[in-house]
């Protein structure tokens, strides 16, 4: 099997935090700006045998440590992230990473092979265990006051790296004891490179939709078949009721809540304010009765209604 660390599309950042002895980091940026394979290559910098973490030339991406990590097998990485179902198996209303994902005796409902206590009170493998919080931001609050103790004291120098979209929704306490990076969005160039690496040629909507993100790019089959459900649906509300409702079904059958919404948004964003605030507020009441386990068909109708009512019956 063969497999290859993040591409490296944030050098300038990556250069910052060589030799970074600190006990936690805080990367913020927007979803799918490149938080997460920056945070990995950080994780493969610390532990990199093949180069000294100071030169340009790590991580290495070939020594047995760069390897495992790019296998995502690595022993020294402990990736925590909120949970997005509930224990029937829903999705949950409310993402939250909580405080049995750090203490192994909180952990009522055995949901954690690892929690984070244990993980780091264990010798690295390597050089530094390295504890990767996907969603900052979801901490509970018991969750941070445990997590904020580790980062003070941390076993054997481990390493956090705290990812967040809203830096004003992590907790104080963990941010003042964190150095920070912003990941912002790439350029344009920088996106024809990530599209390069990734192997793929972009359509100038998709580029446009993904306004900077290199990891849209990763979901590009997605993100396609979202703006094609869009379109249909936006163009049918102008239409007839029967195209509506079959357009609105087609999009039900492959909704994915995180890619149609950002789709419609980016369809609908030459559309006049009004019709805009109409639409957004027809697809936040689809998404709300979704979380609340109302029906997805009727749900879809009636969201396909409210779009008729927000774009004009037929005009």
């Amino acid at each position: 099997m063969t497999a290859a660390l993040p591409p490296e599309l944030h050098p300038v950042l990556l250069d910052e935090v060589r030799g970074y002895r600190g006990h936690a980091l805080l990367l913020t940026g927007p979803a799918r700006a490149g938080k997460g394979g920056l945070a990995l290559r950080i994780a493969a910098l610390q532990n990199c045998s093949g180069a000294d973490p100071r030169s340009p030339e790590a991580p290495c991406g070939h020594c047995a440590s760069c390897r495992s990590l790019a296998l995502g097998a690595h022993p020294d990485l402990l990736t925590v992230s909120p949970r997005t179902t509930t224990s029937t198996g829903r999705v949950a209303r409310r993402r939250i990473i909580p405080i049995g994902a750090i203490l192994e005796e909180r952990d009522d409902a055995h949901e954690f092979e690892q929690h984070v206590y244990q993980f780091v009170e264990l010798r690295p493998t390597y050089r530094r265990r390295v504890v990767l919080i996907e969603g900052a931001e979801h901490l509970n609050e018991n969750a941070a006051n445990a997590l904020l103790k580790l980062i003070e004291e941390p076993p054997y120098d481990a390493l956090f790296l705290l990812l967040a979209e809203d830096l004003r929704a992590v907790m104080p306490t963990i941010v003042s004891r964190s150095a920070r990076l912003s990941v912002t969005p790439l350029g344009e160039s920088g996106m024809q490179r990530a599209a390069t690496l990734a192997g793929l040629q972009p359509d100038p909507e998709l580029l446009a939709l993904a306004a900077g993100r290199p990891g849209v790019l990763g979901a590009a089959e997605a993100v396609t078949a979202a703006l094609e459900d869009g379109r249909r649906l936006t163009e049918a509300v102008r239409g007839s009721l029967l195209e509506t409702l079959e357009a609105a079904e087609t999009m039900e059958k492959r909704f994915d809540s995180e890619w149609h919404v950002q789709a419609l948004h980016h369809l609908w964003q030459h559309e006049s304010p009004q019709v805009r605030a109409h639409a957004d507020d027809a697809l936040e009441r689809l998404l709300s009765a979704l979380e609340g386990y109302a029906s997805p068909s009727l749900a879809f109708q009636v969201f396909a209604l409210d779009l008729r009512a927000a774009f004009g019956e037929g005009g």
